[in-house]
Formats: structure tokens, sequence, C-alpha cells
């Protein structure tokens, strides 16, 4: 372990922080953004406490896929010992079920400048590389599991770190100086374990890193920003359900229907089920989110999985839910003395699984730019200020790929009208063809190239078209009389293409 002080230092830096709740930083929230910026500045020798309202073990339905590039991101932060000892699940690759149709594709080898091996080789092949074949580079691996306990393993790493001291406390609000703006810590709650009473209570650092989640009370004060929930995750826990090919995230597609399959133990599976708001099979007269999902998602999914949803569903309850949303992030220079951040900064759907891989990779490169070398005090603002200007560009690398990828694939497989139809088409078999191993790159955050991301986009968008264009004029001499209706469509579906993949784009330049 690194950045540990003398023993004189670290005593005096463990009473500060246990008798006088001062600290050089204050992490809000033991979730994944913050157990990883906590452990990661714990280790640069900064002194750290870490809040948490809850200390017992989380059940969310979500942040259950750890892709390949945030396992990388979790090695360098030394904390990859958190996915040991939890029943974690290797995830190889995808499998996507669309309208019958079936295809599977791997997470392909990187190259040592960054890119990936394209065109590595067949499904065949490919098994080697997972399976550890010398003659061959591995394959990168993710790993599912369950949330709550990955998050266990987590705080159980900063507790064992003798820079950060960890309270159960309810934050409340900021502090700040009588004279200027800049936060000097945060006020909170602490429930007394014999009475029950919440008293007041404050802690104080150079800097606060408040990573509160999806649902933060700080963000309309610090960002003014509110997220874009456009539907929700309903979530069944299958029990021993058979899905071939194992060790995939599977991705089923049908009319109405979009769902996500993985395995998160050795005999558990999560299936989230993407609910519309105010979708006609889902109201209250067709049996709500349970009709729904009897009705329309589960004639979609392939047969030996049906008696494991059917059993999910026998407790006669509603699913647990959680709201998809979209919050696109915002450069964090105007507030002195704290930063907001993890889902609280910036949120993508959980279609590609990318969210804490985005959190893990913005801990390692916030602990880079905060490192003492290059910032000696964190209560030097303007420093501070560079490195989060600094931060907000360079991250862009990596979570404006998988955030665009998440809100445009997002359209695309939950389409509603007949051009994104079209479009989603288009995807199957533009992976159909092998086109595949630089797309599911990005979505395992390995390759980090945005242009090439445009250039998969619209490279789908246009074998969309030409596909529509077979379809309108069917191949025969008559058929070229439908060659202008097939052009104009080829325009709406461009158009379409481009209303889907700029605007949020354009949300990742700013």
């Amino acid at each position: 372990m690194t950045g540990v002080a003398d023993p004189q230092q670290a005593a005096r830096n463990l009473e500060r922080r246990q008798q006088h709740h001062e600290a050089d930083v204050v992490v809000v929230g033991a979730g994944v953004f913050g157990c990883a910026i906590a452990f990661a500045l714990a280790n640069q020798g900064r002194s750290v406490i870490l809040l948490e309202r809850w200390m017992h073990e989380p059940d969310r339905i979500v942040g259950e896929l750890l892709q390949p590039g945030g396992v990388d991101a979790l090695k360098k932060l030394g904390l990859e010992g958190c996915l040991e000892g939890i029943d974690a699940v290797p995830c190889y690759g995808y499998h996507l079920l669309y309208r019958g149709e079936e295809l599977s594709f791997l997470y392909p080898p990187r190259t040592s400048d960054g890119g990936v091996v394209v065109g590595a080789g067949s499904k065949k092949e490919a098994n080697g590389y997972a399976n550890g074949d010398s003659k061959k580079p591995a394959r990168p691996e993710g790993r599912s599991f369950h949330h709550g306990r990955f998050i266990m393993q987590l705080r159980k790493a900063c507790m064992g770190h003798p820079n950060i001291s960890i309270f159960e406390t309810e934050v409340t609000a900021t502090i700040k100086g009588e004279h200027s703006d800049a936060v000097l810590g945060v006020e909170t709650r602490t429930k007394d374990p014999e009475t029950g009473k919440k008293t007041p209570d404050c802690f104080f650092g150079q800097l606060t890193v408040i990573a509160d989640g999806y649902a933060s009370i700080f963000r309309k004060e610090l960002l003014g920003t509110a997220p874009v929930v456009r539907s929700k995750f309903y979530a069944l826990e299958l029990i021993d359900c058979p899905f071939p090919p194992s060790n995939h995230g599977h991705v089923v597609i049908g009319d109405q229907v979009l769902a996500l399959l993985y395995q998160i133990g050795t005999h558990e599976t999560r299936a989230l089920i993407d609910v519309p708001p105010n979708h006609p099979a889902a109201s209250p007269a067709n049996g709500g989110v349970r009709g729904y999902i009897q009705n329309v998602v589960l004639p979609a999914l392939p047969p030996p999985v049906q008696p494991s949803v059917h059993a999910a569903l026998a407790d006669g309850k509603i699913p647990k839910s959680m709201p998809n949303s979209w919050l696109p992030s915002q450069k964090q220079t105007r507030h002195d003395g704290v930063v907001l951040l993890g889902d609280a900064h910036n949120m993508r759907h959980p279609l590609t699984g990318g969210g804490m891989t985005v959190a893990f990779n913005d801990a390692v490169l916030l602990a880079s730019l905060l490192d003492p070398r290059h910032v000696p005090s964190l209560a030097d603002h303007a420093a501070v200020r560079a490195a989060m200007a600094d931060f907000h560009w360079r991250r862009k690398s990596l979570t404006s790929i998988i955030n665009v990828l998440a809100q445009a694939l997002y359209s695309l497989f939950a389409a509603d009208d007949w051009q994104l139809r079209a479009l989603q088409r288009g995807c199957f078999r533009y992976f159909q063809r092998g086109w595949t191993d630089e797309p599911v790159a990005m979505l395992g955050g390995i390759l980090r190239r945005p242009l090439t991301l445009a250039y998969h986009f619209f490279s789908v968008a246009f074998l969309a078209i030409w596909l529509n264009v077979l379809d309108v004029c069917g191949g025969s001499v008559v058929g070229i009389l439908m060659l202008p209706v097939a052009l104009v469509q080829a325009l709406l579906i461009l158009w379409k293409a481009c209303v889907v993949f700029l605007p949020v784009l354009g949300t990742e330049l700013r």
C-alpha cells in the first residue's frame, strides 16, 4: 500500500479525523465512485473522511456488470481484490437475440497502441483466448455480480486503509465560509445507536467530494441540472436459468420488447426489462407491469428461459424498478472547495452497462490530476479548478463513447417508429456481417476513439438505408418504379440517424 505517512503523522491525522472531524478530503457517499476516489486519494497520502448514510449492504438492481475497461481501472486503483469472494461471474462478450435470430460476439484482444485486433477469429478461436491459450492474446474480461456484495468489498477495502476513517451519518448540507462561498465541509445528522435520535454533526476538509448517487440532493445546488428519465428497468432474479452461451450479456429485442439478462452469481441471473412510461400494454387494465412482462416480454424470450421467469413472477409482487436516466456532464469550476461526481454528475442509460466503468476511470483520472506532486495542497482552489477543467475534457475520450452508445443504442433497440426499426435491423445485420470487434470494444470501455464510434454508427445507417431500398424496390424491373419512394425513405432514415446520434454527441462536446 502506498501513501502511508510516518507513524507519528498517521496518528495525528487519525486523531484529526476521529476527534475533530477534519481531513484533507471529505467524501460523501460510500458507493462505487465514493469508495474508489477515497481509496485512490488515500493511497497518495491524503487524509480522507468517508461518509455514508447507511453502511448496510445495499440492495440495488443496477451496477451489476463491470465492463473490461472498468476491470482495468479497478486494477489501477489497487482494488481488483474486491471482485473476489463475491461469486462474480466472468463476462466475455454479448449475445443478441433479435426477433428470433441469434448472434454472439466477444470482446476483441487489445493492441499495444490502444486499439483492438479486428477480425480476431471465429467464436471457436475466440474461446481459446478466453480460456488462456498461450499462443494468442488474452481476451478482455468483464465481471457481473450482486451489486451489494461488491459495494461491501469496496467499503471493506476503505475500512482497512490507514488514511481513511468512515462515519455512518446522513449528510444534509454544505458548510461555507463567512467571507467567501468556498465549501469548507458538510453538515450531517448522526443517529445514536442506543436512543435512535439523530444529532447534528460537522465534517471539514480542504476538498469535499460529493458522490451521493442518482438521487443526489446536492445536484441542483452545485450543477443546476436534472436527469431526464425515458423509461424504467424492472428487475427479476432468475434461479438456475439456462441461457447459452454462458459468460455473456444477453440482449433480447422483439416487437415492443427490450430485455437484458446476465448472470450475477453461480445460480442467479438478472433480468432487466425495459418498460416505457404510459405504455398501453402496461396499463392497469392489462395487468400493469406484470401483465406487460407476461403478455409481451415472455413470448419473446427463448422457451428454456420462460419457466424461470414464471417462477420469478410467482410471488405476485411488482418487480423492483430503477429509472433509466440521462444526465450530461457539466464542467465544475464554479464552486471552490467542492466537486460533485459519480451518478450525481453524469448518467447514461444502463443498457450498455457502462456506469461503473465510467466511475472507476473517473476516479483514476481525477486522482492523477490531484496527485500531490501537481497539487500539493487541496486548499489551493485555483489548482483544483485547473485540475477539474482538465478532468472535464480528458475523461471524454472514454465517457463520450459510453454515453453516446448508451443513448443511441437505446433509441434503436427500443424503436417506436419505422425509421428506428429500419436502423435497428441495420444494426443487427451490421453485426451479423462480422463488423463487431470495434463496436463491442467501445461498449466494453477498451477502445477510446470517438471518431471510430461515428464511423460505425453511420455505417449502420447506410446499411439500413440499403436494406430498405432492396425491400422497397424488390429487386425486380418493376421495382425500379419505386426508387423515388425508396430515396425519400432513405433521407428519412438518415435524418432519424442524425437526430438520434448528433444531439447526444453535441452534449459531449460541451
